[in-house]
Order: structure tokens, then sequence, then C-alpha cells
């Protein structure tokens, strides 16, 4: 591995870790115009997403729960990701950070700080850690109201 990889890589840990650390959005959002919890019973992690809209547009997207590090990192970088984004380009965000994770397609989108998460395809068992929180947005965005990594 080259010097600038292990720098990348250690870039990449670092964003994690703060965000694992001070987790951004988080807590109850209230009011909020949907919810939904996820739930990953391989390692505990546990999220409920809060969003309220305006109109088509995510006005505000909150967090609470106990999950990993990249659980908690990843629900981070998605509220930020999402807040000011419509339902559809939520949904486009949602498919292609879940393609980034799982490296089923490569994704063409610029995704920003969430491709700090990109590392986690070498390791299959994080890859639901990773996207629990995404899974709990869109069927926050679709009303429905708890989902399992299961």
């Amino acid at each position: 591995m080259s010097p600038v990889s292990d720098e990348l890589r250690a870039l990449y840990q670092e964003v994690i870790l703060d965000h694992y650390k001070r987790p951004r959005n988080f807590g109850e959002l209230d009011p909020a115009d949907s919810t939904a919890e996820g739930y990953n019973p391989l390692c505990g992690d546990q999220i409920k997403v809060f969003v309220r809209m305006d109109g088509e547009v995510v006005e505000a997207v909150q967090f609470e729960g106990a999950g990993c590090a990249i659980s908690t990192a990843s629900a981070s970088l998605m509220t930020e990701a999402v807040k000011g984004k419509t339902r559809a380009e939520a949904e486009d965000l949602f498919k292609s950070f879940r393609d980034l994770v799982t490296g089923s397609e490569a994704s063409e989108a610029d995704l920003g700080k969430l491709e700090v998460l990109a590392g986690v395809r070498d390791y299959p068992i994080r890859i639901k850690c990773a996207v629990l929180a995404w899974h709990a947005l869109h069927s926050a965005l679709g009303s429905r109201d708890t989902i399992s990594t299961e």
C-alpha cells in the first residue's frame, strides 16, 4: 500500500471516529413528520430516524439510538448529506450509498464525505452497520415504521 493510501485511510478513520464521538443531528426531532426504526440483531445496533419535510424537501433529519462506530458515524454523515435534498434526491443518495458500501455497482454520484465508509465493503459483516440508518431513512421517507437487517 502506498503512503498516500495509508494517509487517506487514516483520514477516513479520523472522520468516522469524529462522527462516532460527536454525532451530528443526534436526538429526537420534535415535531417530525415521520419516523422509522432500524435494528441489527447481529450486533445490537438500534437507530431511530426522524424526518421533517417542507413539501418534497427534507427540512430536518435527526437520529437517536445506540450502535457501533460505523453505524453511528454513518447515521451522522447521512443526516448531514440529506438535509435540504428533495425526497427523490435523498432516495437516489440512499441507492448510491448502498451501492458504494456493497460494491454492487460503480456509482458515478459524488458522495463527498460519505465515501469514507467505502472501506466497509471489505468487511461484509460491517455493511449492515453502515446501511442501517439509511434503511431507516428510506422507510421514514416511505412511511414504513420498523426495519431489520435480518
